[in-house]
């Protein structure tokens, strides 16, 4: 289930979540998107995308003051896993497939 959101949630009903910082436009964040989205079945996460400006304009800036310049980023669980791109044997290692 895919789903937008303002904040960062950590562990959803006893799962994994990955959270994916991204912003309109980036093209790095839409091909983190698209392999996130492969790796979710497989993994069984739940994946949340996160507009890291639409944050911004909504009242929270902290993410993109903290991650702006590292889009996109991918988050497990709450914590920074990678960044730029997906460390897809890093998030195989950390959630296993199912």
């Amino acid at each position: 289930m895919e789903r937008e959101q303002t904040g960062i949630d950590g562990r959803a009903g006893g799962g994994n979540t990955v959270t994916l910082l991204t912003r309109a436009g980036c093209s790095m964040c839409e091909r983190a998107a698209q392999q996130l989205a492969a790796l979710r079945e497989e993994l069984d996460f739940e994946l949340v995308t996160t507009d890291v400006d639409a944050a911004a304009t909504a009242g929270d800036g902290s993410l993109r003051a903290q991650y702006g310049d590292l889009l996109p980023v991918v988050l497990l669980n709450g914590t920074q896993h990678s960044y730029w791109e997906v460390d897809e044997q890093a998030l195989r290692a950390e959630v296993p497939a199912r």
